[in-house]
């Protein structure tokens, strides 16, 4: 199942087909459907398999700061076959299938809940609210960081949006 979540996430869910997938695994084709009844099944099972990558990663990061920077850099831009499955599948969600974008959507309520307890108390300011606010920001900078051809631009979108969501996250000061 590692195989499928990785290459999902780098050529997205109609970028590679089941007899790719299953080649670069090392089952058949039948073998594959002793497995599942459908493609969709593979795409679900890969899809929560791509999710625990993402378990591990918010066990070991503990601060606001730290999640943008480690979220927002180069080397996260650079591998999405590793990276984040939120980022990486965003524009084919929208055409997946119902029992896909239930599976996503589970995970991104657990991510908003993850990073809403990250972010500080700021006055009278909506800590989920800067959280959906930050997690869009997020997705959105490692999609386009990816999406264009200039490196320079890319670097800049990225350390841009990072260093734009930790000024907006600082705590409040005490007056």
């Amino acid at each position: 199942m590692s195989v499928a979540a990785k290459r999902f996430r780098e050529l997205g869910l109609e970028g590679i087909g089941v007899a790719d997938v299953m080649k670069e695994a090392g089952v058949t084709v039948g073998g594959f459907y002793k497995h599942f009844d459908s493609r969709d099944e593979l795409v679900v099972e890969a899809l929560a398999t791509a999710f625990q990558d993402l378990d591990r990663w918010e066990e070991h990061t503990d601060t606001l700061t730290k999640l943008l920077e480690n979220y927002l850099s180069e080397g996260h831009r650079d591998a999405p076959g590793t990276g984040c499955a939120l980022g990486a599948l965003l524009g084919d969600m929208p055409r997946a299938s119902r029992s896909a974008k239930a599976v996503y959507t589970a995970r991104l309520k657990r991510s908003l809940a993850y990073s809403t307890g990250l972010v500080p108390p700021n006055g009278t300011s909506d800590r989920r609210g800067r959280a959906i606010l930050m997690i869009s920001a997020m997705l959105g900078a490692i999609n386009l960081s990816r999406a264009v051809s200039d490196p320079n631009l890319s670097r800049e979108i990225l350390q841009q949006t990072r260093d734009q969501l930790i000024s907006l996250n600082k705590p409040a000061k005490a007056h």
